[in-house]
């Protein structure tokens, strides 16, 4: 037997969101499958609302910091990345969720999803042309940075526990890395 899924495109997607279909489940569209997100436990809760308001203090009005809010990507993919770093395009944002164009770089915050995270997130924020996408392992307290796009996929993995980094949007901006995955005695 031959099992056939149906994919959504992004328009067929918002249709069912207007329509409200989806409206008491927490999804994404993925390469056009619907992912059911899990429930944030507190940790992650905490680390996401602390790095985005640190980033907030960091780059002041030259971006703007969304939480877990949809981005738009050619893929057939919606996903919510826990932090996404866009152009302040104001009203824009009123027509459509940030495109790859609009995006500087996306956090997500794993412990649960972690896998997902550094495979299929991967990949579609790669494919989409995201220049820089960053993971909060919360499960070893280290942050990942994917780099250095090359058909559509990173070839540069950094992982660091301590120390500063500096966004490729933001060379001038220095991010303490312990902000992020927070301080271990």
């Amino acid at each position: 037997m031959t099992v056939t899924t149906y994919k959504w495109t992004i328009e067929r997607y918002h249709r069912a969101i207007e329509a409200g279909i989806f409206d008491d489940q927490p999804i994404e569209l993925l390469h056009g499958d619907l992912i059911l997100m899990p429930p944030e436990r507190e940790p992650h809760a905490y680390y996401n609302s602390e790095a985005a308001d640190y980033l907030r203090t960091l780059l002041g009005e030259q971006v703007k910091i969304r939480d877990a809010k949809p981005i738009t990507l050619p893929n057939d993919s919606e996903p919510a990345p826990d932090i996404a770093i866009v152009k302040p395009l104001g009203e824009t944002y009123l027509k459509h969720h940030p495109y790859p164009e609009d995006i500087y770089w996306v956090i997500e915050f794993s412990q649960a999803t972690l896998s997902k995270d550094l495979n299929e997130k991967k990949q579609i924020y790669a494919e989409a042309g995201i220049i820089e996408y960053w993971v909060v392992n919360l499960r070893t307290f280290q942050l990942q940075v994917f780099r250095n796009l090359q058909n559509g996929q990173y070839t540069t993995e950094i992982i660091l526990t301590t120390g500063i980094i500096s966004p490729l949007a933001f060379p001038n901006v220095f991010v303490q890395v312990q902000r992020l995955i927070g301080f271990r005695k």
